[in-house]
């Protein structure tokens, strides 16, 4: 008999357990996030101008959501062929949209890191400015899924500040913004789930609105309390909801992460804390994603 080879390395996808991303898509704030992204892309005219005519967003919510989270989570997580397919499938709907113009998805990819690394890093996940730094630099990979060319897209906390400085004088809230806003802060529901909308989403929207910064509530023209009482708000929802239990959470988007552990192995699952640990550091148990 021929000599038999091993195993070949199970496949980490676009980013793996080594990177920021990989721990901090893991954590439940990202549903906040993904809201103040959606915020942040309605002050660009012509985006949401596209995303009101060409998309089911005004009827569909929630699916939009799920959509999104699915696409992010299938990036972060499956392998590099699921990701790649992902991201033509996208690309391929841009185009046959006519929403493929480079400047647009630059708007709507700079939101969404913006949004993502803002509000887990206020809700205590605790990373330095370099880690910081190297999620923004990370994030160029997905920008590439959707059809930028990472060279042209921010590297860093400092580039992506100065690309929203530069964006900025062409953005407002116009009647388009108006209706995404009203929309995201009482969406139409069946009658029987009005109590749910009351009590839970309209929580999440209003955080949501108030981590966005100052200058997009200018916009919007409706305030929002001090940064101060906003980052308590969101430690404070960032603690309720990591008591849930990851493998509860992880079923949202579908198996994501569950899958990503089966193919990769119990030490790979992500847990924000992980960032914290210096090099030689022993974990915490697995599944213990709350450590201190």
């Amino acid at each position: 008999m021929g000599a038999t080879t091993g195993n070949p390395q199970p496949d980490p996808g676009l980013y793996g357990p080594s990177t920021v991303t990989w721990h901090l898509h893991s954590d439940p704030m990202m549903w906040v996030a993904g809201v103040r992204a959606l915020y942040l892309q309605a002050l660009h005219p012509r985006a949401v101008r596209g995303v009101l005519i060409n998309s089911t967003f005004m009827d569909d919510a929630w699916g939009r959501l799920m959509r999104t989270a699915d696409f992010v989570a299938t990036l972060t997580y499956d392998s590099t062929e699921a990701a790649e397919r992902a991201g033509a499938r996208v690309r391929r709907i841009h185009r046959l949209l006519g929403v493929d113009d480079p400047e647009l998805l630059l708007w709507v990819h700079c939101a969404e890191t913006d949004s993502y690394l803002d509000v887990v890093r206020r809700s205590g996940v605790a990373l330095t400015d370099a880690q910081a730094d190297r999620y923004v630099d990370e994030h160029r990979a997905s920008a590439r899924q959707v059809g930028l060319d990472p060279a042209e897209v921010p590297a860093s906390r400092a580039e992506l500040a100065a690309y929203f400085a530069r964006v900025r004088p062409e953005l407002s809230a116009g009647e388009d913004a108006l209706t995404v806003d009203a929309f995201l802060r009482r969406p139409p529901v069946r009658p029987v789930l009005v109590p749910a909308r009351a009590l839970l989403w309209r929580n999440v929207s209003a955080l949501a609105y108030h981590a966005l910064p100052a200058w997009a509530h200018t916009l919007y023209g409706r305030p929002a309390p001090a940064p101060d009482t906003v980052d308590r708000q969101l430690r404070a929802a960032g603690n309720l909801l990591r008591c849930i239990p990851a493998d509860v959470r992880w079923q949202l988007p579908p198996q994501h992460i569950h899958r990503a552990i089966d193919r990769l192995g119990r030490h790979t699952r992500p847990a924000p804390y992980k960032l914290r640990l210096p090099t030689g550091t022993a974990p915490a148990p697995p599944g213990d994603e709350r450590a201190a």
